[in-house]
């Protein structure tokens, strides 16, 4: 019965996700018209532009939109795998195909004991949200890379290593994977790789880290939470105005550096907070609540698991899914707290939620529901009713306000949890029933004492 309560749930995901992914083909193959901007201007201009350099084995570096690591080049390059079709027409068809694959990595990553099909769910429903910007921008890739890194975590922490140095080389926000991981073999992998293929890039393509300088010369981007301040300002005199500037629709005017500056004390403020957590998780003693009485011991080792997993040396204080927590709630910091916010970074965080769901123990559910809503919202102010966003109409700023709150409260919750989940205090001065001090392992996510 309840394998085949399982077959079905399976044949619903693929319908759906088959169903609603062959809308966003046609939207971007302009089969079917999708209201507001046309999105796929992004890959059939800029990108292919970019495409014909990079075959001549250099980096656009004389072009400030180029805001991209080294190997984004790989994904720019990408649709040569398919020569017989147009850039623009291979660029959607790849990225439909790494959308199969996520979902194939959760679908897999969901199954046994402590596990949940939620996760492919959440990427199923997550993705359409936001509209046919989600193929028209190669951020899609980016988070297929992420998401192999932490579902790796658990059995093959130098394959998540090196597969999260790629995702920093590809977009720089995959580096935050790492920061829930425990031992040292995904930070030692990750250093050694990333360093490597940096090096590679540096020495054989000129223009490889050009796009340092582009970053720092950014305004503030109209969708971003620091944005709002100009968006009211406009309606009470401010001087300044949008501008489209390296790539995107900025804030340019009086106090626009300081907002800046603001934002990135913030983002500042995160990494602390996180180097905190970091610190005061991997010194906690134990789970916070004491196992009930029908709850077994934990569960020893399986044979499937890797050396690396049962070696004293390696093993890790944090629970299995800790990693996927600390990465989702990683990201939401540094996303709410950027002088951007464009409608692709919500591509990384559904991603992300996604992993968090396949673990049953995951802290992330409130987290995750905020950042679904706001990825409906999004696609409600670009592309749909970006002409309000951009001229500040009152439309277009409750549109942000909201989508940047909902964003603002998944960080807020999502810290809290995470800190909640992992931070314990020892039984002097804790609370009755903390754990007393040392050091003991947090029970595995596929344990019934973290099930549920």
């Amino acid at each position: 019965m309840v394998a085949r309560s399982a077959g079905r749930s399976s044949v619903w995901l693929v319908a759906v996700w088959g169903a609603t992914r062959l809308l966003l083909l046609l939207f971007v193959l302009k089969v079917l018209v999708f209201p507001g901007p046309d999105v796929t201007s992004d890959v059939s201009v800029i990108y292919r532009d970019w495409y014909e350099v990079l075959r001549t084995g250099t980096f656009p570096s004389d072009d400030v939109t180029w805001q991209y690591p080294p190997a984004a080049a790989f994904a720019i390059l990408s649709p040569a795998l398919l020569p017989f079709l147009e850039y623009a027409t291979a660029f959607f068809v790849l990225a439909c195909a790494v959308d199969a694959a996520v979902l194939a990595l959760l679908w897999r990553a969901g199954r046994g004991s402590g596990r949940s099909p939620r996760g492919a769910w959440v990427w199923v429903v997550g993705v359409p949200l936001l509209g046919p910007t989600v193929y028209a921008r190669y951020d899609l890739m980016v988070t297929a890379v992420a998401v192999a890194a932490l579902l790796a975590a658990g059995r093959h922490a130098r394959v998540a290593g090196a597969l999260a140095a790629v995702g920093a080389l590809l977009k720089v926000w995959p580096a935050l994977v790492l920061v829930g991981m425990g031992g040292r073999r995904p930070w030692v992998a990750a250093a050694v790789g990333g360093a490597g293929l940096a090096g590679l890039f540096a020495v054989t393509m000129p223009g490889a880290f050009a796009f340092l300088t582009f970053q720092r010369e950014r305004g503030v981007e109209v969708e971003s939470l620091g944005a709002l301040v100009f968006h009211v300002a406009r309606h009470f005199g401010w001087e300044g105005g949008v501008l489209l500037n390296y790539g995107s629709m900025e804030f340019l005017g009086p106090h626009v550096d300081t907002v800046s500056t603001v934002s990135m004390g913030l983002s500042a403020a995160a990494f602390g907070w996180l180097l905190l957590w970091r610190v005061r998780a991997a010194r906690s003693p134990g789970p916070r609540s004491p196992r009930s009485r029908s709850q077994p011991p934990e569960s020893q080792p399986q044979p499937s698991e890797s050396r690396s997993s049962r070696s004293p040396s390696s093993r890790s204080r944090f629970a299995a899914h800790t990693a996927a927590d600390a990465a989702f709630v990683a990201v939401l910091l540094f996303t709410v707290t950027s002088r951007v916010i464009s409608p692709q970074y919500l591509v990384w965080l559904v991603g992300l939620a996604a992993v968090c769901r396949c673990f049953r123990a995951s802290r992330m559910r409130v987290p995750v529901a905020l950042v679904l809503a706001a990825s409906l919202v999004t696609v409600l102010e670009f592309p749909l009713l970006f002409a309000d966003v951009v001229a500040s109409t009152p439309l277009g700023i409750a549109l942000l306000a909201v989508r940047n709150g909902l964003l603002v409260a998944a960080a807020l919750v999502g810290a809290r949890a995470l800190w909640r989940d992992t931070v314990r205090r020892g039984s002097a001065g804790g609370r009755p029933g903390a754990s007393g001090p040392g050091i003991s392992r947090a029970p595995s996510a596929d344990s019934p004492a973290t099930a549920g």
